[in-house]
């Protein structure tokens, strides 16, 4: 890979906004839903997914009904999207204090 597009891949990297919220994994069969908080949804599915795939899962029940039906029988979603109203309570903050700064650009 070139110089070139390796400072366009860090670039875009460090300028990507992660959608942050509530995630859920809901089983099609027994309707039981399983929820969890991620500053990164997509990383918090691929997290999950992985140790749900690797059998090593923390939550067993979790553990027990992605063995028996599989990744097809679970619906995936975002319940809460939380990006957009933290980057409006942080600008509402900016705003309230005129000492303070953005941490990242």
């Amino acid at each position: 890979m070139d110089t070139k597009r390796k400072k366009e891949l860090l670039e875009a990297y460090k300028n990507r906004h992660p959608e942050m919220g509530v995630i859920s994994y809901r089983c099609k069969e027994t309707g039981e839903v399983f929820l969890g908080i991620s500053k990164d949804t997509k990383s918090g599915f691929n997290s999950n997914n992985m140790k749900l795939a690797a059998n090593w899962h923390p939550n067993k029940r979790l553990q027990e009904l992605w063995n028996k039906y599989g990744s097809e029988g679970f619906e995936l979603s975002v319940i809460e999207d939380y990006t957009a109203k933290l980057e409006s309570l942080r600008e509402q903050c900016l705003a309230a204090d005129p000492n303070a700064r953005r941490i990242w650009r």
